[in-house]
């Protein structure tokens, strides 16, 4: 019997020396691991306190070679899904959804990961109107980071209803009309018109009142003309 219980602490103690951290959960899961070259591997759980205003949570997921990998779910401290992500390579990819802490629907992101192996990518651009239509394609310059690709939506968090969506291609907005806008094109709006600055700048003249007008009219070619200008204390003879 005790022959069965030494090889059986010898199969457990040598299964854990490949890891150089781990935790073992409640239910006897190896989590949290840590390899021998420092890098996480495997399931994780991590649990963040409130902090300075800011609310904690709690967040499961993978580890790949110390890269976040497939589907990571976020949860308040009161066990409320609040976020639920995708990932690859270690970067968003594919459909994010964000909660409220009341559990409602906010927002629907889409990502695209792109593969640290390459330098360049290349996606196709179809017309929104009609999504099988190809009208182009971009290339985009890998700087390793993830970028908006695809639709976004925006909920009604109560009544779960679509109020608003966006559509982007490798990180630049496309528009109804096929335009692309990127952070770079977009400039400061002018209130008044709602135009860009750089529409309406130098060509605006203001108009002078009527009554100005005819003043002037009537006192053109005068050499002198005798106003007031405001000054209480020196008003000129009539």
């Amino acid at each position: 019997m005790r022959f069965i219980v030494l090889i059986a602490l010898l199969i457990s103690t040598s299964g854990y020396s490949q890891w150089k951290n781990f935790v073992i959960s409640s239910k006897g899961d190896t989590l949290n691991r840590v390899d021998m070259n420092g890098k996480k591997q495997g399931p994780w759980s991590v649990r963040v306190a409130d902090l300075r205003g800011e609310r904690g949570y709690e967040e499961e997921g993978y580890y790949e070679n110390d890269a976040k990998e497939g589907t990571w779910k976020k949860y308040s401290l009161e066990g409320v899904k609040i976020a639920e992500e995708n990932y690859r390579w270690g970067k968003l990819s594919g459909k994010q959804q964000y909660f409220t802490y009341n559990g409602g629907l906010l927002r629907q992101e889409s990502w695209r990961a792109m593969d640290p192996a390459i330098a360049f990518d290349t996606v196709s651009i179809y017309d929104l109107k009609d999504p099988t239509k190809e009208i182009g394609q971009v290339v985009v310059k890998n700087e390793g980071v993830a970028v908006k690709h695809g639709k976004w939506l925006y909920f009604d968090p109560r009544e779960g209803r679509i109020e608003a969506s966006e559509y982007y291609v490798m990180n630049k907005l496309q528009t109804e009309d096929n335009m692309m806008i990127g952070d770079d094109d977009l400039r400061p709006i002018d209130v008044s018109t709602a135009k860009a600055k750089s529409d309406t700048a130098g060509k605006k003249t203001i108009s002078k009142p009527q009554a100005i007008l005819d003043y002037e009219k009537k006192n053109a070619g005068k050499k002198k003309v005798k106003t007031r200008d405001g000054n209480t204390g020196n008003v000129p003879k009539p």
